[in-house]
């Protein structure tokens, strides 16, 4: 039995190897390697990984982060960021914090960059004033 530290936390991944062929939904909140093909849709709270060579045509993912090596076509929505690795293809629409795209990558559509939410006082903040806060108004 493998013994971890606090800074050595057991993270699970789950892989869809190169011969996998999936079609559905995908709801995960750790990280998923995707090495084969994947039709429909992902959302998740955790980190996706499209291997090379892996083919994915989605209605739409959302995850935490999202690194591309491989193919996409759908739209793509991070938490925090998507990397277009070199080689790798996207097709559809993107929105994240950060955004890498590397030389070699071949992309179409937009990219919406999100700005991370301000953070509350919850104790210094009128009950009014952190209700509007908290229901996105300004």
């Amino acid at each position: 039995m493998a013994r971890f530290t606090e800074k050595e936390k057991e993270k699970n991944v789950t892989i869809f190897g190169a011969e996998t062929r999936f079609n559905g939904v995908l709801r995960f909140t750790e990280e998923l390697h995707i090495a084969g093909r994947f039709e429909g849709t992902i959302d998740a709270q955790g980190a996706l990984v499209i291997k090379k060579g892996a083919a994915c045509d989605v209605d739409y993912v959302k995850a935490a982060s999202i690194v591309v090596e491989g193919s996409v076509q759908g739209n793509l929505k991070a938490g925090d960021r998507i990397e277009m690795k070199a080689g790798s293809s996207v097709r559809g629409d993107v929105a994240a914090q950060r955004l890498r795209i590397a030389d070699g990558v071949s992309f179409e559509g937009s990219v919406e960059m999100i700005r991370a939410p301000a953070p509350v006082d919850l104790f210094s903040t009128r009950s009014d004033v952190l209700k509007s806060q908290l229901q996105g108004g300004h």
